[in-house]
């Protein structure tokens, strides 16, 4: 079950206690909230020498999309996380910034030398989509590392080839032919098809690789032309062309044609930031490196449910025995800390607004968790909610879940804690 984490007078980590222990210091008025979320309490004395006898470990399933992220107690998860990251985002701010700087250097201008030539990436550079996951992550560990005493820290790293451990100098039809013949075309198929069926979207049923274009009518074993699909559609389809199969499910037909020739770009982005997260982390404490096959191993044993935290909660051998009952995930999403542009400028890059002065107004900020009470009009009563705006006049931009969007005056708010660029 989730426990809450502890510190004590100097800010040194403790083990996490229970919640009924946390709620009876706060009674005793002997700790005080420390942060909200995750909620922690600092202790109002300090522990000399704290021993820590328990093996606590940070566990991490990075993902391109959500990674998740558990700290484990002896095998038992104590906090768990799902963190949205927001690198598709920065591929689309960073797309209209070069639109926009384009555009600039073909106006009536006095002429600018392009410099896309004349710049070099240091060492072990990776593109900002890619490295905003890797700081993500990163981020979270040093925080939790300030609330928890970790010991060890365990990631999903590879996919072991055991044909070519078991035979170092195997190479060509030997290689291709060996024991893992399929297996990376079928792993390979279950990511770019989202693990269901093509046609009918059935999911958690055995799965059959079907040829678009059958074999008997000319059809190859070329990636391009293999999908997967239930055992009754692959019946049903039998020798017909996928024209033929779906004319009258004809968004079905286009959906599938153009999800061919997908690449997954997903898997890459995150092929390219492993390696540099274990170099990274492995700089504060031992690390691990774990298969995805031994994470998925251990989940159908243990009879859990497919998740990004429950992934996470599966790595390395620990995983084979780990305990989840009463865990509830906390869901992250990456937020930036705004940005350095002076002004917001209109859809042809011209200033539409006054320049931005201060950051903080009237001691609070963009991002903000706060306590707002409203004693008139549509949303009357208390609201626990994040500032996605301020202004110099007073009035902050909120979100209610019965008002999509509100202002409301600085003097109704309450500070709960400072934003840190998640929501």
């Amino acid at each position: 079950m989730n426990k809450v984490f502890v510190i004590d007078g100097n800010k040194t980590p403790l083990t996490p206690c229970h919640p009924v222990r946390a709620r009876k210091l706060l009674k005793n008025q002997k700790a005080a909230v420390f942060r909200m979320c995750p909620f922690t309490i600092i202790l109002k004395r300090i522990v000399v020498n704290p021993v820590v006898v328990e093996t606590i470990e940070f566990k991490v399933d990075p993902g391109s999309k959500t990674s998740g992220i558990v700290v484990t107690v002896n095998q038992d998860v104590v906090f768990a996380m799902n963190l949205k990251h927001r690198g598709s985002l920065i591929v689309k701010k960073l797309s209209s910034r070069r639109a926009i700087r384009r555009g600039r250097r073909n106006r009536n201008t006095r002429y600018r030398k392009p410099r896309f030539l004349n710049r070099k990436c240091a060492i072990g550079w990776l593109p900002p989509s890619i490295q905003s996951r890797l700081d993500n992550i990163v981020s979270w560990f040093t925080r939790l590392n300030a609330w928890i005493p970790l010991q060890e820290i365990h990631i999903e790293h590879v996919n072991f080839d055991t044909h070519k451990m078991q035979h170092p100098e195997i190479s060509g039809i030997e290689y291709q032919q060996g024991t893992l013949q399929g297996v990376e075309v079928r792993q390979y198929l279950l990511d770019k098809w989202g693990r269901k069926c093509a046609y009918c979207d059935k999911v958690d049923v055995p799965l059959q690789i079907e040829h678009v274009v059958p074999k008997i009518k000319g059809g190859t074993n070329r990636i391009s032309n293999l999908t997967l699909a239930c055992e009754s559609c692959n019946q049903k389809k039998d020798a017909l062309s996928i024209e033929t199969f779906l004319k009258d499910k004809p968004l079905l037909l286009n959906k599938i044609k153009s999800q061919l020739n997908s690449t997954l770009k997903d898997a890459s982005a995150v092929n390219a930031m492993k390696d540099k997260l274990f170099l990274t982390l492995s700089k504060f404490l031992p690390t691990f490196k774990w298969s995805a096959a031994l994470t998925k191993y251990n989940r159908q044993n243990n009879d859990f449910s497919k998740d990004h935290w429950i992934d996470a909660a599966c790595v390395g051998e620990s995983g084979k025995h780990v305990k989840i009952q009463g865990v509830k995930c906390l869901e992250l999403k990456a937020m930036g800390r705004g940005n350095r542009q002076v002004t917001r400028v209109n859809e042809f890059g011209f200033p539409c607004a006054e320049p931005k002065r201060h950051k903080r107004i009237h001691g609070f900020s963009t991002g903000d968790l706060v306590k707002v009470v409203v004693k008139r009009g549509k949303s009357v009563g208390t609201h626990v909610t994040r500032i996605i705006g301020v202004a110099t006049k007073g009035c902050f931009g909120v979100k209610f879940l019965d008002n999509p969007q509100t202002s409301i005056s600085y003097k109704s708010f309450q500070l709960i804690q400072r934003g840190n660029g998640y929501a």
